[in-house]
């Protein structure tokens, strides 16, 4: 089937020599995984790599066999070029850093539309803004309403914010955090990507990446800390 869509670039890997397989979150069909032959043998193929560098927004034309093996793209560009994200160290930064979340935490082959409109409305925004240190944490958060675990609203007489079942309680447990950590907690789930300026010190940000890190872990079998971890707490210290 002949599909065309957008998609958005989750990761990239070189295969042997030549090739490349590309893993995508497209509009018409969720998560898809394209090989790309010989994408280093001419300068033409080799110029076109840049396409697919973590979170660009592309227009494709696809081979869709939906055979749960790899697809072959027909046509391929971007749908919005970033005007920042790709000169600015911070910004490409956090989109390594946010790549790997998606890598690990968007596993299914099916249609997502708000998902997939959610993102990319996001990523327009965070290229088009200068004021981007909690970009990622709100969008960590956001995503968990996509993915099933968004924590409940917060409760004022509710002290404790209990990880595994993502809710607030007044009783303290094992499983809870502490109330610092729970008042940090209230305060990110609150905000948007238009109110969120100078919401955090630095510590208190590198405090809810770990909160939503161990957050995602207990809600997500198998999900795995980020790589690039050290190099966005580097970027932000």
């Amino acid at each position: 089937m002949l599909v065309k869509t957008k998609a958005i670039v989750i990761s990239s890997l070189r295969y042997q020599e030549k090739s490349l397989i590309v893993k995508c979150f497209t509009e018409s069909d969720g998560l898809k995984s394209y090989f790309i032959r010989d994408a280093f043998s001419t300068r033409k193929n080799t110029q076109k790599i840049a396409f697919f560098q973590p979170l660009n927004i592309l227009e494709i034309e696809a081979a869709h066999k939906n055979k749960g093996s790899l697809e072959y793209f027909k046509e391929v560009k971007l749908a919005h070029p970033y005007y920042t994200v790709n000169t600015d160290i911070t910004k490409t930064t956090i989109v390594i850093f946010l790549s790997e979340i998606l890598h690990h935490c968007i596993r299914e082959e099916e249609k997502n539309e708000s998902l997939y409109h959610f993102l990319e409305t996001a990523l327009l925004w965070f290229d088009s803004h200068d004021e981007v240190a909690n970009f990622h944490l709100i969008l960590m958060m956001e995503i968990t309403k996509f993915l099933g675990f968004f924590p409940e609203r917060p409760q004022n007489e509710n002290d404790f914010f209990e990880m595994t079942e993502g809710v607030f309680t007044p009783y303290q447990s094992i499983s809870c955090l502490s109330i610092e950590e729970t008042n940090l907690f209230k305060r990110l789930i609150q905000l948007k990507l238009d109110n969120s300026i100078k919401s955090f010190h630095v510590s208190e940000r590198q405090t809810l990446l770990k909160i939503l890190l161990d957050y995602y872990a207990f809600h997500l079998d198998g999900f795995k800390r980020p790589k690039s971890l050290d190099v966005l707490k580097e970027i932000f210290s």
